[in-house]
C-alpha cells in the first residue's frame, strides 16, 4: 500500500462510527472514507464491505444509489466519502448494518485492498507551550452558538434528520423532516370489529422520496387539523410496514402508521423546501393523466348513497398527441376550485396534468379524481412544453377521438368481434409468467393502469371442481359481499346498510384446454350462469338437495367439454410474497362456427 493511497481512507473509520450507532444531530455525523470492498448486487440494492483497513463493516446502498454503480461512478475496491449514513440494527440478531444515504466518489478502484498494519509504537510524551484557554463546557458552547435561534431552529440543528429512503420497520428511533404533498378526507368505517375514523397523508422529503402515512381513531382526530397541506413537518415515533402493492399511491416499499403517541411538530423560522412533483405520464390512449384542456362542464351536484350527501362533480375533457381526448372527473374541492380556474381559462387552452386517478369503464373510459388527487395547470415540466407545443403546431386544428371510442363487449351487437381480435393459445399465457405486469403491456382496453393485458381465446371447458365454493352473498344494491348483521338480515360494509334478504353470485374457478396446453380462468356471475346454464340460487338449490339424482354434478358435468370464445385479462397478484398469474374472464360466447370458418 503506497503512502497515497492510506491518506484517503480515514483512520479507525469503522471503529468511529461504530461507538456512536445512534448520533443525536447531523453535526454528530462523521464524514469518513472508506475502501469499497466485495461489492455486489442483492435484489434492487447493492451491498458492500465498508472498510478502514482495519475493520470492515457490511454496508447497504439504497435503490436510488444504483444508477451511481451502473454508470461506473461507485467500483468495487474503489474509494467513497461517505456525508450520510445510518445504522440499522436488526432484533434477535448481532450483526449491524451501514446504510449509506448521501455519499460521494473518491477514487475509483484501486489495485488492491488497503490492509492496515497494526504495529505496536513507543507511547512517549510531548509536550507544549502553554496556552491560556478559557474552559466551556459543551452545553455553553451550544448555548452560546444557538442562543439567538429561534427555537424551531434550535431544534432542527440538534436533531438527527432521517431520509425516508434509510427507513425500514425494524428501526427504533427516528426523526424526519417532510413536506405535506396531499391530504385525504377525514373518513369514517364500520366494519364487523366495530366503528371508526381514518385518514391519509402522502409526505415527501428533500430528497423527493415519498410515503403514505395513516391514521386511526384517536390519532386521525389529533392531526388531522394538524396537518395541513403545503407545510414542513417534523414527525417521530411512527411505525412502519411493508405497503400494500395492490392499494400503495406513492413509489415506496414501506407505508407509515401514526398513533397517537407519535409526535408531529411543524418547522417554522426555517428554510422551507419544496420538492417537485413527480409523474408518471404516458399517453392518453394508454389512459394516463397529461392533456390540452379542451371544455369543462357545468358544476353538478351529485348525491352520495351512503349518507345521502350532496357533493359537487365537474367534468373536463383533455387531449394530447395521440389525438385522442379523455373526460376526467373532478369532485368535492378539485371541482370547485381548479374545475373553476380551467373555466376562466377555457379560450388559452392550458395544459392540465392530473396525478392519481381512478380508472373506470363507465361510457367506455372514464377517469375520476380521489382525494389524494392533485390537478396542476401549466406546470413547468418537459412533457408539459413538449404538448404546447405539439398542440400550437398541428393539434389545435386535429380531429379528436375519445379514447373510448371502438371498445366493445360481447353484449354489444357487433361486440362478438372482440373475441376475435388478439387471439392466441394458452401455452402464448401460460408460457410468459411475466404478462401483466406493470406497464409491460400496454393496450386501449386497459382500464388499471397497465396491470393487465388482454386476449382471445379458443378452448374447450374440460373441468369445474365441484367441490369449490362457487357464490357468495351479496348485495342486492351494489352486488358487494354483505355478512351476517347482529340479529338478523345481512350488512352491506359499501351501502352501509342492513337489508333482510341478499342474492347469491357465483364466482368459479375452471379449467380449460386447447391444443397447446390447458389453464385455470376465474370466471364471475353473468359468465359463470352463461356457461354452467343456471343461476347460482339454482346450483345452491342442487346442491342442497343432492341425493339419488344427484343434479348438481350433473349439471356441472354437462357443462364440460363445450367450446367457447373467451375474452381474458392477464394480471399479476402477489400471494405469500410470491407472483402468480391470474387469468380473468371478461367476456365469453359459445363457438360460432360459420364466424370461426370465416376468421380462420
Amino acid at each position: 500500500m503506497s503512502i497515497g493511497m492510506g491518506k484517503c481512507i480515514t483512520p479507525d473509520a469503522i471503529s468511529s462510527i461504530l461507538a456512536n450507532l445512534s448520533p443525536h444531530s447531523s453535526s454528530d455525523v462523521l464524514e469518513i472514507t472508506v475502501q469499497v470492498v466485495d461489492l455486489k448486487q442483492v435484489g434492487n440494492r447493492f451491498t458492500f464491505m465498508a472498510s478502514d483497513g482495519k475493520i470492515k463493516v457490511k454496508t447497504i446502498l439504497p435503490s436510488n444509489l444504483s444508477s451511481e454503480i451502473e454508470s461506473g461512478s461507485i467500483q468495487n475496491l474503489g474509494l467513497i466519502r461517505m456525508l450520510d449514513y445510518t445504522f440499522n440494527v436488526l432484533p434477535y440478531k448481532s450483526e449491524k448494518y451501514l446504510i449509506v444515504t448521501k455519499c460521494e466518489v473518491v477514487s475509483p478502484a484501486l489495485e488492491t485492498e488497503i490492509r492496515t498494519e497494526v504495529k505496536e509504537e513507543e507511547t512517549g510524551i510531548i509536550f507544549k507551550p502553554k496556552q491560556e484557554v478559557i474552559a466551556k463546557s459543551a452545553a455553553q458552547i451550544m448555548h452560546e452558538q444557538h442562543g439567538n435561534m429561534a427555537p424551531a431552529v434550535r431544534l432542527a440543528m440538534t436533531r438527527r434528520i432521517h431520509p425516508l429512503v434509510s427507513l425500514n420497520p425494524y428501526q427504533g428511533n427516528w426523526t424526519i423532516k417532510v413536506w405535506l404533498t396531499s391530504k385525504g378526507n377525514m373518513r369514517s368505517y364500520k366494519n364487523a370489529r366495530g366503528e371508526g375514523y381514518v385518514f391519509n397523508v402522502e409526505l415527501t422529503d428533500e430528497d423527493g422520496t415519498q410515503i403514505q402515512a395513516t391514521m386511526f381513531n384517536d390519532a386521525a382526530k389529533k392531526f388531522y387539523d394538524k396537518f395541513e397541506l403545503g407545510k414542513v413537518y417534523y414527525i417521530s415515533r411512527g411505525t412502519l410496514k411493508v405497503a400494500n402493492k395492490l392499494f400503495k399511491t406513492v413509489q415506496n416499499d414501506y407505508e407509515m402508521t401514526l398513533n397517537e403517541n407519535s409526535e408531529v411538530e411543524e418547522a417554522t423560522g426555517e428554510r422551507i423546501f419544496i420538492p417537485q412533483t413527480r409523474f408518471n405520464f404516458v399517453p392518453i390512449d394508454q389512459l394516463d393523466v397529461i392533456g390540452v384542456f379542451q371544455n369543462v362542464s357545468p358544476t353538478l351536484s351529485v348525491r352520495r348513497k351512503s349518507n345521502n350527501e350532496s357533493i359537487p362533480k365537474r367534468d373536463i375533457t383533455i387531449a394530447d398527441e395521440s389525438k385522442k381526448t379523455v373526460v376526467v372527473s373532478l369532485w368535492n374541492d378539485l371541482a370547485t376550485t381548479a374545475g373553476q380556474k380551467l373555466l376562466d381559462m377555457v379560450d388559452t387552452a392550458p395544459i392540465v396534468a392530473v396525478k392519481c386517478l381512478k380508472v373506470g369503464d363507465f361510457q367506455g373510459v372514464s377517469l375520476s379524481s380521489l382525494n389524494k388527487s392533485i390537478v396542476l395547470v401549466n406546470p413547468e415540466i418537459p412533457e408539459s412544453k413538449k404538448l404546447k407545443s405539439w398542440y400550437e403546431s398541428e393539434g389545435k386544428g386535429a380531429a379528436m377521438a375519445s379514447v373510448g371510442s371502438g371498445l366493445t363487449t360481447s353484449s354489444t351487437k357487433n361486440g362478438i368481434r372482440s373475441l376475435y381480435s388478439d387471439r392466441v393459445f394458452l401455452s402464448h399465457i401460460t408460457s410468459n409468467p411475466s404478462l401483466g405486469e406493470d406497464n409491460k403491456v400496454m393496450q386501449p382496453e386497459l382500464l388499471c393502469f397497465g396491470l393487465a393485458a388482454f386476449f382471445s381465446i379458443k378452448a374447450y371447458m374440460s373441468f369445474i371442481k365441484p367441490d369449490q365454493t362457487m357464490w357468495y352473498q351479496a348485495c342486492k344494491t351494489c352486488n358487494k359481499k354483505v355478512t351476517d348483521a347482529i340479529g338478523s338480515g345481512y350488512w352491506c360494509e359499501g351501502c352501509q346498510k342492513n337489508d333482510e334478504d341478499c342474492s347469491l353470485r357465483c364466482i368459479v374457478v375452471m379449467k380449460v384446454s386447447d391444443p397447446s396446453g390447458e389453464a385455470w380462468l376465474s370466471v364471475f356471475n353473468e359468465q359463470a350462469e352463461q356457461i354452467i346454464g343456471c343461476s347460482a340460487d339454482e346450483l345452491d338449490q342442487m346442491k342442497s338437495q343432492m341425493g339419488e339424482s344427484n343434479t348438481y354434478h350433473l349439471k356441472l358435468k354437462q357443462a364440460t367439454w363445450v367450446p367457447h370464445l373467451f375474452r381474458v385479462s392477464v394480471s399479476q397478484n402477489e400471494y405469500m410474497n410470491e407472483k402468480r398469474q391470474r387469468i380473468t374472464v371478461r367476456s365469453q360466447a359459445p363457438l360460432d362456427f360459420a364466424a370461426e370458418s370465416r376468421f380462420c
